[in-house]
């Protein structure tokens, strides 16, 4: 079972308070108009948040409660006018009314035409929204669209501008047209009729998703909630990332005036429609742990399952001050969960083992750990199914998939020397666990300071990890992997990189390959290791560098691998001919005037220097203008070899 990302109506972060505050701040004041916002990073549980306060106002007879997904207006060609009629048609569809009340219906319908009206004249929908509008300027565009009506030429098509004329004809007659503001104002007094003829004494709005839709789709929604923002009994809340409407705020205001500065106006824009913001804390590494231990727990139970809802409820009351609590330990699980607590071992387990590094690397954005999980379980069921999972522990493959996740580099190093080993492990890894349980022992000792650790015997790569704190954190949890065959572990994460392909290539070499790729100062010392190849294992690395350079994404700027390749064809000069080979299809506009240094004493004899000096002269005629030059001088000033 793997751990759905929808909003849920079950709480596990203890974000029900967050619910509950709102939906009594919106009872207080039934009658007041009132937008509320909940802010989060994506993935912070705000549509969870959202899903509550639903629920806990359907039992309410005066409350209609009704949600909308700002993705559902993204293809509207006014997502401003759809949200409103989204809106009436929401109510009427929930409260059906009688032929008593269809004149209300039809005036508010009528303000909505309207207001489509202002839309399909163009740049009076901008004044109308603004409302600074009157009835005389409404004639005015009238009269000139009727005029260029005359002359398609001057227009996108007749018939559309017939259709505005038509439509604002039609709605803004002489005898009853009011200037803009009155008209949204009688709107908002419409609106009003209708929630008394409905019987409801409190409308809330849902919004969600705004944070995900075009900045265009995004303010129009805001303008929207806007316009119902003065409408007695109603009240909006919002659940947005308050950067990404700031952003849209920007792009949809291009042209902000510099010494207001395009930050402060979005940041004011947001909080004048914003009255009250709720913002959804991050976890720490208490409710992180709390919560890896839930979902986990949650795959090997049913929902209703009271052993584990009781559970849940132990973990609400941790939850309610996570800055004196414990995480939920083995005590709890078993007093919850009683002869099935043996089910959630691995969900304990894994909660003590990841949670510090998961809740610090996922900044604790419930959305992040969730995928994290998931991802874990899925490599370990795809394991099962390939037939190697036996080969795999859970706690083991967690612990590598941190390093993958929050240490790439790192990981990408123990991938590296683990697929070449013979038993597949990483003896810097194994050397560097051991420090950390030699410090660790160490420490535990009441009153005895750390003293120097055993020596202990390793490469490049422990010297290098030591000096890391992270890493030295990450080499802390259990279960050590040094010792560990990770060959299927890095099997199961390969559908991210496959290590496996230069590996097989390679074999041995994949590491000096690897090597290669540094900067001058930490190849120059591979000189004689180089010499010791054999002429197959030697060209087998030419072309696994010449491969990692001829990739790179900028040739401009001289890439990784050539003072690989210089140290290695100075090291066996049958090489020669396949670096020329290499340096004549490099393309040459895109080459930059490094690709005429470094060959000194490479590039020799009278066959090859002449190459060479064909090369030059093909550079100073087809290469960049700075290549060009600079081989053009080098050509006169080079006499004999290099």
């Amino acid at each position: 079972m793997l751990l759905t990302d929808n909003e849920t109506k079950v709480d596990l972060l203890n974000t029900e308070s967050i619910a509950e505050t709102i939906t009594t701040l919106l009872r207080e004041r039934p009658d007041s108009p009132v937008t509320v916002g909940i802010h989060g990073d994506w993935g912070a549980g705000k549509s969870s948040i959202l899903e509550m306060i639903e629920s806990r106002l359907v039992g309410e007879k005066d409350v209609l409660c009704l949600k909308f997904n700002g993705w559902r207006f993204q293809g509207f060609e006014d997502a401003k006018i759809a949200l409103i009629e989204g809106i009436v048609t929401g109510l009427l569809e929930a409260r059906p009314l009688t032929e008593k009340t269809a004149a209300v219906v039809k005036d508010v319908f009528k303000r909505i035409e309207w207001l489509k009206v202002a839309r399909k004249a163009g740049g009076f929908a901008l004044t109308a929204f603004a409302g600074i509008a009157s009835l005389d300027e409404v004639q005015t565009i009238v009269e000139g669209l009727e005029v260029m009506a005359s002359d398609p030429s001057k227009l996108v098509t007749k018939e559309n501008l017939d259709k505005a004329i038509a439509g604002i004809k039609s709605v803004i007659k002489p005898a009853q047209s009011k200037n803009v503001p009155k008209e949204i104002e009688e709107f908002r007094k419409a609106f009003d009729k209708l929630l008394d003829a409905a019987g409801i004494n409190q409308l809330v709005v849902l919004i969600d998703d705004l944070d995900r839709c075009l900045p265009d789709t995004t303010i129009e929604t805001l303008e929207a909630i806007r316009l119902f923002v003065f409408a007695q009994r109603t009240a909006f809340v919002v659940a947005a990332d308050e950067t990404m409407i700031e952003y849209a705020v920007r792009k949809h205001f291009p042209d902000l005036p510099e010494t207001t500065g395009p930050r402060d106006y979005a940041r004011n824009y947001l909080e004048k429609l914003i009255q009250v913001p709720f913002r959804i804390p991050p976890l720490g590494e208490t409710e992180t742990r709390i919560y890896v231990t839930l979902l986990l727990a949650g795959t090997n139970f049913p929902a209703d399952h009271a052993g584990y809802n009781k559970l849940i409820r132990a973990a609400r009351e941790r939850l309610k001050r996570p800055w004196s609590s414990a995480p939920l330990d083995a005590e709890a699980v078993t007093t919850a969960l009683g002869q099935d607590a043996g089910r959630a071992k691995d969900a304990l387990f894994l909660s003590d083992q990841i949670g510090p590094i998961l809740a610090s690397g996922a900044r604790g954005n419930p959305r992040q750990i969730k995928r994290f999980l998931n991802t874990l379980l899925l490599r370990k069921r795809t394991a099962d199914a390939r037939g190697f999972g036996s080969d795999i522990n859970l706690r083991a493959l967690a612990k590598l998939m941190l390093a993958e996740r929050y240490f790439p580099v790192q990981f990408s190093q123990i991938a590296t020397v683990s697929v070449v080993h013979e038993k597949g492990r990483c003896d810097d890894l194994a050397a560097l666990e051991t420090l950390m349980r030699q410090e660790q022992s160490e420490t535990e000792v009441e009153g005895k300071k750390p003293t120097a650790s055993t020596e202990i015997k390793a490469g490049n790569l422990f010297a290098e990890w030591k000096q890391s704190d992270s890493m030295k954190a990450w080499a802390r949890i259990q279960p050590p992997l040094g010792k560990l065959d990770l060959r299927p572990y890095l099997f199961a994460t390969k559908d991210k990189k496959d290590y496996f392909g230069p590996a097989t290539v390679l074999g041995h070499l994949y590491e000096i390959a690897e090597r290669l790729m540094g900067v001058r100062f930490a190849v120059q010392g591979m000189d004689a290791e180089l010499r010791q190849l054999a002429m197959p294992e030697a060209e087998k690395l030419f072309d696994a560098v010449k491969a990692r350079v001829a990739g790179a994404d900028d040739l401009d700027l001289q890439p990784p691998g050539i003072e690989g390749l210089v140290v290695l064809v100075r090291a066996h000069a049958s090489l020669q001919g396949r670096l020329l080979d290499f340096l004549e299809v490099l393309p040459a506009p895109k080459l930059g005037p490094w690709v005429l240094k470094g060959w000194e004493g490479v590039i020799q004899g009278t066959e090859n220097t002449a190459r060479f000096q064909r090369l030059l002269d093909k550079w100073s005629k087809s290469g960049g203008e700075m290549l060009k030059a600079a081989a053009s001088a080098a050509g006169k000033s080079r006499g004999g070899g290099r």
